[in-house]
């Protein structure tokens, strides 16, 4: 018995390291999302620019990452993904390194948009790594570790680059933000994949097909699928606070509480979903009923003023639904991604992502302005419900159609 524990302890081994190497990065890519941020008031008190400027560091930053992370699923796909994520790691490592280094604005945009290169290769380089290394039955569980590790990152940001501004300055802070990328490129550098994981070239003629495959109904429908959880996500993260002050004079305060609450409970429903993949196949109906809460939830905040403490409930249970749903998320893109294809595939569909981000504030910010904040909350569920449509939509694997 203990010999036969030893052996499965040791076959497990390989995948795990590869798992919490591949996570690492998630986390520093969500890092690198939210680096600006808590750094844009030092940033244009120094450089004397006004917000509009610093808009253009985000601006080449998301376009760049845009319309290059399919093209980077097609290169992880044929030389590897483990060696273009090291890469990524590497280039935004140097990129924010040297924006802190230089003491030029335009110089930091143009690194920005250098970092935003970077940024295109984590998505399918992770996705294709744990799809090369992890056995079936632990997929799901890993997907879900691997999108928390990228909120985990998200969260820490904040206070991690005001600690280390309070102590180099800003400038410190771009430093130590570029040898946290530098640490996790070593780590997976270091981490030994096995026989199985090894990238095999695939023969040039399979990717003669390859627009097709990304253009075909059910990948076209996952691409969807992320464009509008970005969009709701981005409605309740950007927008909750001022739209809950605006129409029940919800206190600043509270509303962030709630909004805490919200991307709190994302992060362990993410965990709990992981759990929840690894016990049945039938992700769509996971996937819908989580949609179907989420939608329940933010409608009713929007239309009852609650006290501070059932709002925070509230926000947290959406928060909590919106995770949970996010492994049966990458469990469904999965199921229609053939072998060898899962960096252009994933690459393709968290595309979904960056057209989110940019068309929210185009839906919200008006909304905001015209004084409909209601609405606000009204159309986040009406996008969840309509999210529910490229899963119901889609054609399901046998395993889930019986």
């Amino acid at each position: 018995m203990t010999e036969a524990t030893e052996n499965l302890g040791a076959a497990r081994a390989p995948h795990v390291r590869v798992v919490a190497a591949v996570s690492a990065a998630h986390f520093v890519s969500h890092y690198y999302i939210i680096l600006l941020a808590p750094m844009m008031p030092f940033v244009r008190a120094e450089y004397g620019v006004t917000y509009t400027q610093i808009g253009f560091a985000f601006a080449a930053f998301n376009v760049v990452s845009a319309v290059l992370q399919t093209p980077a699923g097609f290169v992880v796909d044929r030389l590897g993904a483990r060696r273009l994520l090291i890469g990524g790691l590497l280039l935004g490592a140097v990129a924010f390194i040297a924006a802190g280094l230089v003491n030029s604005f335009w110089f930091l945009v143009a690194m920005f948009g250098l970092a935003g290169v970077a940024n295109t290769v984590y998505h399918p380089a992770d996705y294709a790594l744990l799809s090369q290394h992890v056995p079936a039955r632990s997929i799901g569980q890993a997907f879900s570790v691997h999108t928390f590790a990228g909120m985990l990152g998200a969260a820490v940001a904040p206070f991690s680059l005001l600690f280390m501004q309070d102590v180099w300055g800003w400038r410190g802070a771009f430093v130590g933000a570029g040898i946290l990328g530098l640490v996790a490129a070593a780590l997976l550098a270091l981490t030994k994949e096995g026989p199985a994981g090894r990238h095999v070239p695939l023969p040039a003629e399979t990717d003669q097909s390859a627009w097709r495959l990304l253009l075909s109904g059910p990948i076209v429908l996952n691409l969807v699928f992320f464009m509008l959880i970005a969009i709701t996500n981005a409605g309740l993260s950007n927008y909750s606070v001022v739209a809950l002050g605006v129409l029940h004079g919800t206190p600043v305060a509270t509303a962030n509480t709630a909004l805490t609450g919200f991307l709190m409970l994302s992060a362990i429903g993410v965990l709990m979903g992981g759990l929840l993949v690894a016990r049945t196949s039938r992700h769509g109906l996971v996937t819908a009923l989580g949609l179907a809460a989420m939608a329940l939830f933010t409608f009713t905040v929007g239309q009852v003023d609650f006290g501070a403490v059932m709002l925070v409930v509230m926000m947290s249970l959406a928060g909590l639904a919106a995770g949970i749903i996010s492994p049966s998320r990458d469990m469904i893109v999965r199921e229609v991604t053939p072998p060898g294809s899962f960096g252009k595939v994933f690459g393709f569909v968290t595309t979904g992502f960056n057209i989110g981000g940019i068309v929210a504030p185009l839906i919200f910010g008006p909304l905001m302005d015209h004084g409909s904040p209601r609405l606000v909350f009204l159309v986040v569920a009406m996008m969840s419900l309509v999210t529910i449509l490229t899963v119901i939509t889609r054609p399901r694997p046998r395993a889930e159609a019986e």
